[in-house]
């Protein structure tokens, strides 16, 4: 069964794909699949092979090697960011006809909008922060945010990953360059109040058709707060398991699983929270969660006692079980 493995992306993100793909790829079973790496990129999409580049062609995402056009089973997405965790490159691929891993397109994009999860989250009474949504050239009256949400509150663009563009505002003069860069991420943005409690993560994905909670990772960051270089380049302390009480991580868990659900997802996911006053309040989902050898899945799978490679078959079967249920359709 021949396997692309997809990474990159357009966006600043692209680089910690490019990580996560090599995990998999060290990872796949190699007795069962074909693995082969390919990059999408702005100006390129191809396959690497021994440092020799084999371009895609993009009328049905295949690639000719040695003179032998190669097509893909299956197709294993780990780009960050956008095109692939927006819903872009789901929805091309599905009009292939060509199963992926994760979740399909509708959730890549309505997880991929803060503000659309939050909307969609609040019909389950999912505990979460006060926040106010503005696009760019609109008024944005700072006195009424700052009495609505009081300081400190944070300002995210609405459509981004890996807390690009997200800045903590303390007082009114920081205001304006908290806005400018997360503009220069998104045409949108989401201000949000502050959650003073512990920050955590949650590993969740249908395991042999079942939501499974991988376990829960505290995240104590260096920085102010949990930002692109505490994710990133080693500036936080992650303690797997969280240093909570069990009836608490019991809430957790329950509430991870009852997003996960509610919004129809599957594949790898990572969900994070703010515990404050022993209660879950979300703050967001990333679906196509960080897989290199500084992110926090990895390191909640080897707690659960997982085997990646397993995970890796999990993920594929479930990819393989979609275009099933494609066809059907199309013979109904």
């Amino acid at each position: 069964m021949n396997v692309a493995i997809v990474m990159g992306g357009y966006s600043e993100e692209s680089v910690i794909s490019l990580r996560s793909g090599q995990l998999l790829l060290n990872h796949i079973n190699k007795n069962k699949y074909t693995p082969f790496e390919v990059h999408i990129l702005k100006n390129e999409w191809y396959v690497k092979q021994e440092n020799e580049k084999f371009y895609i062609d993009k009328s049905d995402f295949s690639c000719t090697i040695n003179n032998q056009k190669i097509t893909f089973d299956v197709i294993v997405n780990t780009i960050h960011g956008t095109p692939g965790e927006d819903g872009h490159m789901q929805a091309y691929w599905e009009l292939l006809e060509i199963p992926y891993t994760g979740c399909n397109f509708y959730q890549s994009a309505l997880t991929f909008n803060k503000r659309d999860t939050l909307s969609v989250l609040s019909k389950f009474d999912i505990p979460k922060a006060k926040s106010i949504y503005v696009s760019k050239g609109q008024n944005i009256d700072l006195e009424v945010i700052a009495t609505t949400l009081e300081y400190p509150f944070f300002v995210k663009p609405n459509q981004s990953g890996s807390s690009l563009g997200v800045s903590k505002v303390n007082e009114a003069n920081e205001f304006e360059k908290a806005l400018a860069f997360a503009f220069a991420e998104d045409h949108d943005i989401l201000i949000e109040s502050f959650l003073k409690g512990t920050e955590i993560s949650v590993g969740v994905l249908k395991y042999h058709e079942k939501t499974t909670v991988l376990g829960i990772t505290e995240i104590v960051p260096e920085n102010d707060f949990f930002d692109y270089e505490a994710k990133y380049l080693g500036k936080s302390n992650e303690i797997t398991p969280a240093r909570i009480s069990k009836e608490v991580q019991e809430k957790v868990n329950q509430t991870a699983k009852k997003i996960y659900e509610s919004l129809g997802m599957t594949g790898f996911s990572r969900i994070d929270f703010i515990i404050m006053n022993d209660i879950p309040h979300f703050i967001e989902i990333n679906t196509n969660p960080g897989l290199s050898p500084q992110s926090i899945f990895p390191q909640q799978a080897a707690f659960s006692n997982l085997n990646f490679t397993d995970l890796i078959d999990n993920e594929i079967e479930i990819a393989r079980n979609r275009k099933l249920i494609w066809q059907g359709f199309k013979s109904s």
